[in-house]
């Protein structure tokens, strides 16, 4: 078995090519305003203080200083973009893509799935499934991990001890702090400590040392630019390996020059493949010189939200991964119609409320008419429309609350996505929808509330990544005189293979293991 390096360099650099010279890229159009523009301005070397007065001089700002690749992220009027690619100090202006945190909560309908502070210590599916639990962290000390995610929750119960730093790339919080939740669950895969509560992660003896670099608020969405700001952080904090639980489906010229930078440097780069459950690659993961990783459950079958193309690098653990969250963090729901309790669980992006009222069939909540629901509870069908637009569509209306009842079997976990809305709104189950169509007319409650929790089960590509960063580090600190490009090399060869044989495009080289990897180099060396 063997990574394709050449070619996936090859790609890369003609990739790179095409971005600095404006090919392939729309004229930027991520506006933080309506006539402004997200973007990247690549300048010549030793042209930074001329390109960033020309950005100034066209009203624009910049936001995310990147010397490291001759680059800025900045917000400058969208009709100033032109011009600016006409100054002769600069190389190229590109548009600044997002990416977002690919991981959330497990939902099961109406049953507890998160665990109170205190709670008696269990050890994850994933940590014996990786083989962390039979190779000693006692070196560890050796290694720094860099998770680049959304803070972390430094006062939690279960991450006391660890040697940690970091930097705060956000207008949220510190560091320190994470509102949330994603890079706290990611953090406790890697390192939480053997400590009687909660859970143990992959290196859970406090000698592991972690950088954090938090470029996300509780939105959980930053500019390509400050993932590239935030991989600066993490060379410049001596991290060997770089846990990024994130991605986006457009390619950065100036995020893969950063991923090519730190590669050189010797930091090993994890990546997210991506929940979209399609063939697309993400970025940073589609990059040669980052490692993308896929998902499996329990039972090693591969997740059905996991991306796969031939990217794909390792697996790891990603349904149902318990972790470490902060206190308050997590959100249920509740619903009473009459003396009726119904399981729900909250939409993604639901306000915390609670509303009653009187229960209404808004059919399938495509037709907002204004009064309609007023002082009234929407009882809403899925289908047609996104979830979002059937709870602006009852706001609009008048209505209090939205209830949305999956249109076959199964709980219906949604989200609301970027839509910002007043009301509580939840989804529920066909049969129970059905049920509360014969209740119309009765008094209906619902509740979206956060939880003491201090551990939750997420699903996520962004929760194999971690597991695999772990290990990474774990088998590294018995052989720091390995070079990252060996350890890679190691992982990929000394993997589980599962389904087709060899390399594959759901599992790449298979499911990561850390004891079968370190037996291999101990007796035949780095990156054999």
């Amino acid at each position: 078995m063997h990574r394709p390096i050449l070619a996936g360099a090859i790609r890369a650099a003609a990739l790179l090519a095409a971005m600095l010279t404006g090919i392939g890229l729309a004229t930027a159009t991520q506006a933080a305003q309506p006539d402004k523009a997200r973007v990247i301005v690549t300048f010549k070397a030793g042209a930074g203080p001329g390109a960033k007065a020309a950005i100034n001089a066209a009203g624009g700002r910049v936001a995310v200083d990147l010397p490291d690749v001759n680059a800025v992220g900045a917000e400058v009027p969208a009709a100033a973009v032109q011009g600016l690619r006409r100054n002769p100090n600069v190389v190229s202006v590109d548009d600044d893509p997002i990416r977002r945190i690919a991981g959330y909560p497990a939902s099961k309908g109406s049953a507890r799935i998160a665990l109170l502070p205190g709670t008696a210590e269990q050890s994850p599916y994933g940590i014996a499934m990786v083989q962390a639990d039979q190779v000693t962290d006692a070196p560890a000390a050796s290694r720094k991990v860099c998770i680049i995610d959304s803070g972390i929750d430094r006062s939690h119960e279960d991450l006391q001890g660890i040697a940690m730093d970091g930097v705060n790339l956000t207008k949220s919080g510190q560091w320190f702090t994470d509102e949330n939740s994603h890079g706290t669950h990611v953090a406790g895969t890697i390192a939480a400590v053997d400590n009687t509560v909660g859970v143990v992660g992959v290196l859970p003896h406090q000698h592991i040392n972690l950088f954090i670099a938090k470029v996300f608020d509780a939105a959980g969405s930053a500019p390509s630019s400050v993932i590239a700001r935030a991989m600066i952080e993490c060379k410049n904090a001596d991290a060997n390996v770089v846990n990024m639980s994130l991605g986006g489906d457009a390619p950065s010229a100036v995020e893969l020059q950063m991923t090519d930078l730190l590669a050189k440097k010797g930091l090993l780069l994890i990546a997210a493949a991506g929940n979209g459950g399609t063939s697309a690659v993400e970025y940073p993961a589609g990059f040669a010189t980052v490692v993308s990783v896929a998902a499996v459950d329990v039972n090693k079958a591969v997740a059905s939200f996991s991306q796969f193309n031939a990217d794909v690098e390792l697996a790891g653990p990603g349904v149902g991964v318990l972790s470490t969250v902060p206190i308050g963090s997590q959100t249920a729901a509740s619903v009473t119609v009459g003396a009726a309790s119904y399981a729900a669980i909250p939409m993604d992006g639901s306000p915390r409320a609670t509303a009653t009222g009187t229960l209404a069939d808004f059919g399938l909540g495509d037709t907002p008419v204004a009064g309609s629901m007023t002082g009234k509870v929407c009882l809403i069908k899925r289908g047609t429309i996104t979830f979002a637009a059937k709870v602006v569509n009852c706001q609009n209306s008048g209505g209090l609350g939205a209830i949305i009842y999956n249109n076959t079997t199964g709980d219906l976990p949604g989200t609301l996505g970027e839509t910002v809305t007043a009301i509580p709104s939840v989804g529920t189950t066909q049969a129970d929808g059905q049920t509360m169509l014969t209740q119309l007319g009765q008094s209906a409650t619902v509740s979206v509330f956060g939880t003491d929790d201090a551990y939750a089960f997420y699903n996520g590509t962004s929760m194999a990544t971690p597991h695999v960063a772990g290990v990474a580090a774990l088998v590294w600190s018995h052989f720091p005189h390995c070079t990252a490009d060996q350890m890679r090399t190691s992982l990929d060869l000394h993997a589980l293979d599962l389904g087709d044989p060899g390399r594959d495009v759901h599992f790449g080289f298979g499911l990561v293991q850390a004891k079968t990897t370190f037996d291999a180099i101990a007796t035949g060396g780095c990156g054999k």
